[in-house]
């Protein structure tokens, strides 16, 4: 009786699902099985995978529903029967052909960023977690018929047949929505601000606040230690001393200020950005010789490279300051709160630089913006070029620039022909250059202008190549020559390759230092070379300087 029963449930079982969308899905898996940018864990190569098969069933379930629709040829249920049979057979067999060179294809990523080659045992970690989610998705997409079918055959009751299904679907959707936005979107929403609020309020034992009364979060400072966040106090507190810079240069050096104000700080960005302005008087960060504008990922948190590169080249003479505006991660920032980031970072530039125009030319310090990531988009709105043409800052380095910036967008986009899209060459590069981990910022006869604008990116960062239209056509930075931390075997498939590059998000930083979305300081030294022009440093200099800076920097990066 159990073996007959068992028997009937997995014909039953069998003849539920589509030949066509077995068939189309196994295609969508075994490409996601490629290589894209960023090198995959059994974790996310199957959530990747799972994804894909489910993506390529519900294409293959859509075209038999329209082949049915229009009424074509259709086979007798035997040979259907015989055709589903074959078709598990044949994915079968394809899946586990490509399961099988997925870790090849894996290591064809991981040879290029220097990582130790995958578990040849992944395939099946891979394949169980696919499953899992295919069948989660595949019963979601079950549950969602089920509610159609019954909306719509109480609406065939009162109304057209095809009408009710039509409005049977747009009913099922809203009411998926309405389930996901209303309880899963909410109350996850909720405890993740609510985690993320905990973190940013923790204060770590061996964090002590600054006894040096010139320092932000002092006791005579204007900021109050507390205020600043988990982040601020990481910054203010980090980085080289003028003591460690003397020591590295075997002559003078100055106390680097750093200036960080904190969400809780002030109630609006304008009062913050006031504040900040005037900590950096009380500190006497306008007498600096270089002033640097900072752009915080959503977190709050600053790259140490990005900052300590600076400080050492000009030999602590050198003044930074920022403003949070979120405790998210940069994700979650962007997609709950992209207004308040550029906001507070408008809000700060415009405060700065409005003091800053009224210094006399001569005394008055080198003014530059810096972001990575998020900080990078924001910072880059933060000024509109047209506002300060008659009176110019003097440069920028944008690490990682998310796909969505506009002037990044515009310049990559607008490249000379022949220069790639992960490297463009603008124009005459008198005001925007491009480089990765080889130094392409001297170009023999280009001379800078009035503004330096340096875009650090790395051809295998997933945050700066994204792009949605990967989802019907091959992004342009796939074409021709590739990035040399990009897999030669990364190809470009509809829908699959969206899939790819959304997990590569997500994963963006799990790459090693000079890789991916994880930038290395000595790649940011050389933009900052670029950016700031400074004298007196030879080659030999420069290179034991970069030396120095990956040996202290890497392992205290995340802070």
């Amino acid at each position: 009786m159990l073996v007959r029963t068992t028997h009937y449930w997995m014909l039953r079982l069998g003849r539920s699902f589509s030949a066509s969308g077995l068939l189309l899905g196994t295609l969508f898996l075994a490409a996601s099985l490629t290589p894209s940018l960023i090198p995959r864990t059994a974790l996310t190569q199957g959530i990747v995978s799972g994804v894909s098969l489910a993506a390529g069933y519900g294409v293959g379930v859509s075209g038999a529903w329209l082949w049915n629709y229009l009424e074509l040829p259709h086979p007798s249920p035997r040979v259907e029967r015989i055709v589903t049979l074959v078709a598990g057979a044949i994915c079968a067999a394809i899946a586990i052909a490509f399961l099988v060179q997925a870790v090849s294809w894996q290591n064809s990523i991981r040879v290029r960023m220097e990582m130790p080659p995958a578990d040849g045992t992944e395939p099946l970690r891979v394949g169980g977690i696919a499953l899992m989610i295919f069948t989660v998705l595949y019963l979601l997409g079950r549950l969602f018929h089920l509610t159609f079918d019954v909306i719509a055959s109480w609406l065939r009751n009162h109304i057209p047949h095809r009408v009710s299904n039509v409005v049977g679907v747009v009913a099922a959707a809203a009411l998926f929505w309405a389930l996901a936005d209303g309880v899963l979107i909410k109350y996850g929403l909720r405890a993740v601000d609510a985690s993320f609020r905990k973190l940013d309020a923790l204060e770590e034992p061996w964090v002590k606040a600054p006894g040096d009364p010139h320092q932000t979060g002092s006791a005579a400072s204007l900021l109050a230690w507390d205020e600043l966040g988990r982040a601020g106090r990481a910054f203010v507190t980090s980085g080289p001393d003028r003591q460690e810079i003397a020591e590295f240069l075997g002559a003078e050096a100055k106390q680097p200020i750093r200036v960080f104000v904190g969400l809780n700080s002030a109630e609006t960005p304008e009062e913050r950005a006031a504040l900040a302005l005037a900590e950096l008087k009380r500190s006497g960060a306008f007498r600096r010789k270089i002033l640097v504008i900072v752009t915080p990922t959503g977190t709050g948190w600053i790259d140490p490279g990005g900052v300590d590169s600076i400080e050492f080249l000009h030999r602590g003479d050198v003044a930074s300051v920022a403003v949070q505006y979120s405790y998210l991660q940069s994700w979650l920032s962007l997609l709950l709160e992209q207004s308040y980031g550029v906001e507070t970072a408008r809000a700060l530039f415009n405060e700065i630089y409005g003091y800053w125009t009224t210094l006399p030319k001569d005394s008055r310090p080198e003014l530059y913006l810096h972001g990575l990531s998020l900080g990078a988009l924001n910072s880059e709105l933060s000024a509109d070029l047209y506002d300060v043409v008659g009176e110019p800052f003097q440069g920028a380095l944008w690490a990682g620039p998310p796909f969505s910036s506009k002037t990044w967008r515009f310049a990559t986009e607008n490249r000379l022909p022949g220069s790639p899209a992960w490297r463009p060459h603008f124009r005459d590069a008198s005001i925007i250059r491009f480089t990765n981990q080889q130094n392409a910022l001297k170009i023999p006869g280009a001379e800078w202008g009035p503004i330096r604008i340096v875009y650090l990116q790395y051809a295998s960062d997933p945050v700066t190549f994204f792009d949605p239209t990967a989802l019907y056509r091959e992004p342009e930075w796939m074409r021709g020559r590739r990035g040399q931390d990009v897999s030669p075997a990364l190809q470009w498939f509809p829908i699959v390759t969206l899939v790819q590059l959304t997990v590569d998000i997500a994963s963006a930083t799990a790459a090693p230092v000079g890789y991916g979305h994880v930038y290395a300081p000595e790649d940011y030294l050389e933009g900052w070379v670029a950016v700031t022009g400074p004298v007196g440093w030879s080659d030999e200099e420069l290179e034991r300087l970069k030396q120095y800076l990956s040996e202290t920097i890497h392992p205290r990066r995340k802070g």
